[in-house]
């Protein structure tokens, strides 16, 4: 398949609004796409090319818009040759050899071509057609149901491979939980207090929520790999929790937990520090998504607690207790409070007879915190003033919109930021600069951070029509893309709900 195929089909799903419409013409063009290209051009089709990142900067992609050819000659298998060489360049010298790599690349292609690279690469396609849209253009062009393309998509940790097989004729119903194959993780809905949470989950698990690193660890045999929230393996960097998966018994298994940094007594350390090389991390567990040849996913939460208990000690999981609903949240509070004594960020609450719901934010699951908090995107950015001269601190926040593929501005923030953390926010979004005028940097919409406020409130000012009372900044989310940032429909439900 010719690429010139996939840009002008992701033009024509820009262009209507239509999802069932959008659906179609992908449906069409993965209908005609052979079975080697399927990953390649699923993941060029969402922005995430199945190499992972690239470690393209601004500036060579920038140099790279000035030659183009007239004539559509570049075929996905070609562009993915490209991407391969741009995931190998490592090492010294590796900045040159990228940028030669790209140049090449867009040297072969048309300028619309062009345009479509550049965003893929930065990770900019905004055509209306996110992985559920996809997903459902699989399931059409390979007449499947579209809940088991989903379920293949999260337990291969990929839609690209679950598309490959849907639309190659192979059984999705047969896709199950492999050890050493990264799987999504099941996410929580939020409440705003324990007793909240109870009166939705009834009999539930208590867990202390710590500000940690996601983690997802499997063991086969003698073989360890350690996946993030995102799905990147970090086996490398990350021995301790090697070493604590291999001092467990049982040989084979998947867990979920977080990785936490503790100072020299014991203390945690916040997440940006947690992922440090000079920091000691410790993993605790606090689900088990298979064990002994057997998936568990399926299974309610009560029993995949007792499995954990028999695989992982009780050093290496969460604090926890079951309770029966809303009889016990005084309980539950008190173990909250000791949560936040112990300078955790509060409590999941999670149904005792959930299935594990992989890729999916289950309402069976909630987290309960004390500070309101929200994941928005970094659209722009001023430059201060003051003891702030020189460093660009006013940050313009955007939450998701769905419907369009973009961000809607919620609003301003100068506070939460440290000395360290606006040296290194300056020159991050310096790198991520589209235009400039004398006062702000606009930047491209791919820093999230974690935004805590005091309320929500109605305005006039933002397109949105809802601003953040009191935001501040309490980190960046390294582990989190543009594409999972809190929505505007979610922030004005949160509105609504407290109006």
């Amino acid at each position: 398949m010719k690429l010139a195929d996939l840009v002008d089909a992701s033009a024509r799903v820009a262009a209507t609004p239509k999802r069932t419409a959008k659906i179609a013409i992908l449906a069409d063009l993965l209908q005609r796409t052979s079975a080697d290209e399927i990953p390649s051009v699923i993941g060029i089709l969402l922005g995430r090319p199945r190499q992972g990142k690239l470690g393209v900067g601004w500036a060579t992609l920038g140099d790279s818009e000035r030659d183009h050819t007239s004539e559509a000659t570049l075929e996905i298998a070609d562009v993915d040759r490209f991407l391969d060489q741009l995931a190998a360049a490592q090492g010294s010298g590796s900045q040159q050899r990228r940028s030669d790599v790209v140049h090449q690349l867009f040297s072969a292609a048309t300028h619309d071509e062009q345009q479509y690279l550049y965003r893929m690469i930065i990770g900019e396609i905004r055509q209306g057609a996110n992985e559920g849209v996809v997903a459902e253009a699989v399931a059409r062009a390979s007449d499947r149901p579209v809940a088991d393309v989903r379920r293949a998509a999260m337990l291969l940790g990929d839609l690209g491979a679950a598309a490959r097989q849907a639309l190659t004729g192979l059984p999705l119903e047969d896709v199950g939980l492999t050890p050493l194959v990264g799987v999504q993780p099941m996410l929580a809905a939020t409440a705003t207090s324990i007793a909240e949470a109870l009166a939705i989950t009834g009999a539930a698990s208590v867990e202390w929520k710590l500000d940690g690193a996601r983690i997802q660890v499997h063991r086969l045999g003698g073989e360890v790999r350690v996946f993030t929230r995102s799905l990147h393996e970090i086996s490398a960097r990350v021995p301790e929790i090697v070493e604590a998966a291999m001092s467990l018994e049982c040989d084979a298994y998947v867990l979920d937990g977080e990785a936490l940094g503790l100072d020299f007594d014991g203390n945690p350390l916040k997440f940006q520090d947690s992922m440090s090389v000079d920091t000691s991390l410790r993993p605790f567990f606090f689900d088990v998504l298979y064990a002994d040849g057997h998936s568990l996913i399926d299974r309610p939460l009560a029993e995949r607690k007792l499995s954990l208990a028999s695989i992982v000690p009780a050093r290496l999981r969460l604090p926890t207790i079951d309770t029966n609903g809303e009889p016990d949240v005084e309980a539950a509070e008190e173990f909250g409070a000791a949560a936040l004594a112990a300078g955790h960020e509060g409590v999941m609450v999670k149904a005792l007879g959930s299935a594990y719901q992989a890729g999916r934010r289950g309402a069976t699951w909630r987290k309960v915190k004390p500070v309101h908090t929200l994941d928005l995107v970094v659209l722009a950015a001023e430059w201060g003033h003051g003891r702030r001269q020189g460093f660009l601190s006013n940050l313009h926040l955007g939450a998701r919109d769905e419907e369009t593929g973009g961000f809607v501005m919620l609003g301003k923030t100068f506070k939460g930021l440290t000395d360290e953390l606006l040296k290194w926010q300056t020159a991050r979004l310096l790198e991520l600069e589209s235009r400039h005028t004398a006062s702000t940097v606009f930047v491209h919409p791919q820093l999230v951070v974690e935004i805590a406020f005091d309320g929500i409130q109605t305005s006039t000012r933002y397109p949105g029509g809802v601003a953040l009372r009191f935001a501040r900044v309490l980190r960046y989310r390294d582990d989190k893309g543009a594409e999972e940032a809190d929505t505007i429909a979610t922030i004005r439900l949160l509105h609504a709900a407290r109006t």
